[in-house]
């Protein structure tokens, strides 16, 4: 038989190793892509808390102002102390007006509208933390599952189980060219290299926050808290308030005179 003759246990031995990669590779990208997309997913959820309920959390410690009522705020929630909040915050009145761009005041006297805005705001973060802790649940039966295929996949691509196959194929001087030249302990260094690490927990990426007690179980309490913020610089709030708004609509104003200006352009006179 010519020397350069494929036998038949050689085109076998090739069709077999080729299968093992094409299954042990494929199945590897799919892992990977889905711990990319766990990735991609959780950058989206974190906008929810970065967009979200950092606004929210801002709003309600700059109505309550003082160190006192905000602490009273998070003892109140069960939130972190001070999530999202930096003394900072109540100095910039750019951020000031960036967090109440677009919030309306609604009550007979300034007081109902201080305490109906601090309510407001309260609804706004129980509906977005809930809406939060929904997108981080999901995360965490999407982490069980990619953990359950990694866990599949290693179960199933031993890769001293399929050396330890090939060799039971033909002779040794054969299967060592099946291995493509592992040395003996070589196979369990590669597997420890080629090993797919755990999916990183979800904490890893987004923290866990509690749920928001319902307005209504501590509507007596955050009335109370309202109420100190009132006495003590509601009338400041409020007046920026009105100054935020004023600077809104001259603001649009100029943006209506602009695109009038535009519009008419090239008209004939």
């Amino acid at each position: 038989m010519s020397p350069h003759r494929v036998s038949v246990q050689d085109m076998l031995a090739y069709e077999l190793k080729k299968e093992l990669a094409d299954r042990y590779f494929g199945f590897r990208k799919l892992i990977e892509e889905d711990k990319l997309d766990f990735a991609e997913k959780a950058r989206q959820y974190s906008q929810i808390l970065e967009k979200r309920i950092a606004y929210d959390l801002i709003r309600i410690c700059l109505l309550l102002r003082q160190e006192a009522l905000i602490e009273e705020f998070f003892s109140l929630t069960g939130l972190p102390a001070y999530l999202f909040y930096d003394p900072y915050l109540s100095q910039s009145a750019r951020i000031r007006a960036r967090v109440f761009t677009g919030v309306h005041l609604h009550g007979l006297t300034g007081a109902g509208r201080f305490k109906n805005l601090l309510f407001d705001c309260y609804e706004r973060l129980e509906h977005h933390l809930a809406q939060y802790r929904e997108k981080f649940t999901e995360l965490l039966a999407y982490e069980k599952e990619i953990n359950a295929e990694i866990d599949l996949f290693q179960r199933s691509n031993d890769l001293g189980a399929i050396m330890g196959f090939l060799k039971s194929l033909g002779d040794r001087n054969r299967a060592g060219s099946m291995e493509g030249g592992l040395e003996p302990g070589l196979a369990a260094g590669l597997a420890a290299r080629l090993r797919i690490e755990p999916q990183p927990p979800v904490e890893h990426y987004l923290p866990l926050l509690p749920p928001l007690p319902a307005l209504e179980s501590i509507r007596p309490r955050l009335k109370a808290l309202a109420e100190s913020a009132w006495q003590r610089h509601g009338e400041e709030v409020l007046r920026e308030l009105a100054e935020l708004a004023a600077s809104e609509e001259k603001r649009e104003a100029e943006r209506e005179g602009g695109d009038d200006g535009d519009n008419n352009q090239g008209e004939p006179g």
